[in-house]
């Protein structure tokens, strides 16, 4: 029997694809157009979903390079929770109604569930200490990109100098060549993180600059912090709950910490924000932008 012993669980489903028996390879379709199940279910559950026996199953994660069903659950299991859209589709469907409710109940449990653990006072040193920062930079990629610049927006109408990373076209070190003792870095670390990312946050680390961390990862089990975070050391660590029904990521608590962060600091800001509030708006109507 050939076996597939190294890559990613997926990667070795792939791979063993033209030597799989016909059985074997309706098993493997079946993982393929479902992979999260394999993160839930017993071998006997799969079988059954697959039509297969459960000596197919035995013999198919063996060929993977799996030495049992276990093992390989687990494989399946540390991919879903890294992040992966794909791993988490589901092979039941609910309804489109049932579906919606389940999401709305999720966002509101998450954005419940994760302030219960960050403190206003925290907002609140966080935010003063942007308001009195020379520069405020916020980074993040892939979807924690889009709450960067969310964020970015918003308190730029009271902060004057905010930068997002990182910029369309440009790598990062010109920027972090930038930051300094008087600066404020905001980093978004949401699932999946990039492979770059421990790296980023060991320079993060080593600058002057104080750092906050917004993140819905959580330290594995034995562990005190992602290994991301211990490097980073941030001052401020807001972490988030991001759980969702679906196969996408619910992050209403993302969006709701980013708000109230923006609130408050234009709360906080006193007169001189919002004399820059009036000057902006003095702009908006001298340039007839609205």
């Amino acid at each position: 029997m050939t076996q597939t012993g190294s890559g990613s669980y997926i990667a070795r489903i792939r791979a063993a694809l033209p030597s799989l028996h016909p059985s074997e390879r309706r098993l493997a379709d079946t993982i393929l157009s479902f992979p999260g199940e394999i993160a839930s279910y017993s071998a006997t559950e799969l079988a059954q979903l697959a039509t297969v026996s459960n000596a197919t199953v035995t013999r198919f994660v063996r060929r993977l390079g799996y030495e049992n069903f276990d093992q390989a659950r687990q494989a399946a299991r540390a991919t879903q929770q890294a992040g992966a859209a794909v791993f988490r589709v589901s092979a039941h469907d609910q309804g489109p109604e049932a579906a919606l409710m389940a999401q709305i109940a999720q966002g509101r449990q998450n954005v419940e569930n994760s302030f219960t653990a960050i403190a206003l006072a925290e907002i609140d040193d966080l935010a003063d200490t942007m308001l009195q920062a020379r520069r405020v930079w916020i980074i993040g990629f892939r979807t924690a990109q889009a709450f960067a610049i969310y964020l970015g927006a918003q308190i730029g109408q009271i902060v004057q100098n905010v930068s997002v990373l990182p910029q369309a076209g440009q790598t990062l070190a010109e920027s972090l060549a930038s930051i300094g003792a008087e600066d404020v870095v905001i980093v978004f670390a949401l699932r999946r993180i990039i492979r770059p990312f421990p790296a980023l946050c060991r320079e993060l680390g080593a600058s002057p600059a104080r750092v906050a961390l917004i993140t819905d990862v959580t330290p594995e089990p034995g562990t005190d912090a992602p290994m991301f975070e211990t490097v980073l050391g941030p001052t401020w660590r807001l972490r988030v709950q991001t759980a969702a029904p679906g196969p996408l990521f619910n992050h209403a608590a993302v969006l709701t910490l980013s708000h109230i962060l923006a609130t408050r600091i234009l709360e906080r800001s006193g007169m001189p924000g919002r004399k820059r509030l009036l000057a902006i708006e003095a702009l908006h109507d001298s340039l007839d932008e609205l």
